[in-house]
């Protein structure tokens, strides 16, 4: 495990701690699943020692899902005629314990297909959590609570990350293996993943031995320095100055820079951390046009010249 992925999954648990996610202004409310139609299930497996069943509830106006312990793959294709070619992998974020389905998968992917590039919403396995809603709060409390003590080494609430990583192998390969289908250039598909969805974007590119991305968008995950392949991929990266991830770091950006792999770098006045595609009065909001305009002048949004 990286550095990286240390430091971005320890801090996407702190969110809700951060930004009142049990405060009054951020109550959760019990929902029905929505319907998933289009969802394709991954056969990557379940969840171990897992006392619920998938629940979902609404917050901030949101549905989010937890305890999922079947992976699945939602296609979000655009229009006959105005596809591209390109692909996008999108993972929400959680902490790995819930899915902003909506904020940060369904939302972003039907933003991308409105711009002609296929989209793919990978609805990732979750670490346990209690089944009453009273239950969870607790547990999360319990959480940072264990946070702020000891040597605040956050290894013991590092959680294993080996579904996480099978059920984004899983999505990769069904991609390439129905890109004809879905009219997708196996050769411009790429990742984007939000808080915990960032971290594991990161950790698909540093460890996977089976993903080959084009390009990779963790949007406002953590800030580390890794050890950057030879071959890793272009990335846009995005954070906001008043997000607690950033801290006045540049790691991640630097050592991309440093390997001499393409890097684009956004950092915005204000948005916060989870802000999703933006919302108005933030500058954060302007940072989903500047992904497609770093996508077209990469080449991304148009098949590559045949060779001779």
């Amino acid at each position: 495990m990286t550095l990286y992925a240390l430091r971005t999954i320890f801090f996407a648990f702190l969110l809700p701690a951060t930004a009142g996610a049990f405060a009054q202004d951020g109550t959760i409310h019990p929902i029905p699943a929505p319907p998933e139609p289009r969802a394709i299930k991954l056969n990557t497996g379940g969840v171990d020692d897992q006392p619920a069943t998938e629940s979902w509830f609404r917050q901030w106006g949101q549905p989010m899902a937890r305890n999922i312990t079947t992976a699945t793959l939602t296609p979000f294709l655009p229009e006959p005629g105005k596809a591209n070619g390109a692909a996008v992998l999108v993972v929400p974020g959680g902490g790995f314990r819930w899915l902003a389905l909506n904020h940060e998968g369904w939302a972003v992917a039907n933003a991308l297909a409105d711009q002609g590039i296929a989209a793919f919403v990978l609805k990732y396995r979750l670490q346990p959590t209690p089944e009453s809603l009273d239950g969870f709060k607790d547990s999360m409390d319990r959480m940072f609570a264990s946070a702020g003590s000891g040597d605040g080494n956050p290894r013991s609430l590092l959680p294993d990350l080996a579904n996480q990583l099978a059920d984004a192998e899983a999505a990769h390969a069904l991609i390439l293996s129905r890109a004809k289908e879905w009219g997708v250039d196996p050769k411009r598909l790429g990742m984007i993943g939000f808080s915990a969805g960032a971290g594991l974007t990161m950790h698909a590119t540093l460890t996977s031995k089976t993903m080959k991305l084009a390009f990779i968008a963790p949007i406002y995950g953590g800030m580390g320095s890794v050890d950057v392949p030879k071959d890793a991929p272009p990335m846009f990266n995005v954070i906001a100055s008043d997000d607690f991830l950033f801290r006045g770091q540049f790691g991640i950006v630097k050592s991309w820079y440093d390997a001499g792999r393409p890097v684009e770098f956004h950092l915005f006045q204000n948005g916060g951390h989870g802000f999703g595609l933006g919302y108005p009065g933030n500058t954060a909001k302007g940072w989903f046009a500047l992904f497609i305009h770093w996508l077209d002048v990469n080449g991304l949004l148009k098949p590559n010249p045949a060779k001779p």
